[in-house]
């Protein structure tokens, strides 16, 4: 089994072959004692989301020079300048940075592809297990093991059909809302069993079945949802608004996105 060579002109082997790059890029500050930055927002910084964003803004200028980009390490992009971008890459290039200060290990780089505000193409990547989620809206989502074994992932039941219902949250930001939503599980006579796990893995546990759903009551920005949700997308889960029936969508006004539910 393999996945597609080319989508919408863009050669996948390369896109993999920088994203693993920027891996070994954070792996190689990973290993030292590294300090850390607090920037504005209160959120932690280190060289290796630095070194990560430098190796994925190489490929882009290299390989998709046409195309813009929106990075939580680049200077922000004005609304008025970036609302008319159709088509536009979204990187993250460490997502999960507390977990890389705590080295447990649960840290990602994401690039997704975003075309009239939904993720089409989207690579998370797990450097310390060497392990790529590439997922591709349109045609499906494969995950490649450290061995480069390739495993398509399949749609698995919606969590409201089933009497037991394994739900993932965030290893960090564990919040109240998320408490109340087991409970309204167990309430309806379902078995919860709660898993923990950092960064964008937690999507890629309900694209594998692995997870059932994912409830996001918390905050987090485009660039740290936006290729996992096409992960999500590949293997025929939802990601839609919590509340709603509405999906999560990219380059709005505000990159702050909305709580949402992976399902």
């Amino acid at each position: 089994m393999s996945y597609p060579e080319n989508f919408r002109g863009i050669e996948i082997a390369p896109l993999l072959e920088a994203v693993k790059a920027s891996g070994k890029a954070i792996l190689d500050i990973y290993a030292t004692d590294f300090d850390v930055e607090i920037k504005g927002d209160d959120s932690p910084l280190t060289a290796a989301d630095k070194a990560a964003n430098e190796v994925l803004m190489s490929y882009v200028a290299s390989y998709t020079p046409e195309i813009p980009v929106i990075s939580e390490e680049n200077k922000e992009v004005a609304y008025k300048e970036r609302k008319p971008w159709s088509t536009f890459w979204l990187i993250d290039p460490l997502d999960g940075t507390k977990e890389f200060i705590k080295k447990n290990g649960e840290f990602t780089v994401n690039i997704a592809l975003i075309e009239n505000g939904a993720p089409i193409l989207g690579v998370v990547y797990q450097p310390t297990t060497n392990t790529f989620y590439l997922g591709i809206s349109e045609e499906g989502t494969w995950k490649i093991d450290t061995e480069a074994n390739v495993t398509r992932l399949e749609k698995n039941p919606h969590y409201l059909s089933l009497d037991s219902v394994k739900v993932v949250a965030s290893r960090s930001h564990l919040s109240d809302e998320v408490l109340a939503f087991v409970e309204e599980l167990k309430s309806q006579g379902k078995e919860v069993d709660f898993l923990s796990a950092g960064s964008s893995l937690k999507f890629c546990l309900v694209a594998e079945g692995k997870a059932d759903v994912y409830p996001r009551l918390g905050p987090t920005m485009e660039w740290d949802t936006g290729a996992a949700h096409a992960v999500a997308l590949g293997a025929g889960r939802n990601v839609y608004i919590a509340g709603e029936n509405t999906p999560l969508s990219y380059n709005k006004e505000k990159l702050l996105n909305p709580f949402f539910i992976v399902a």
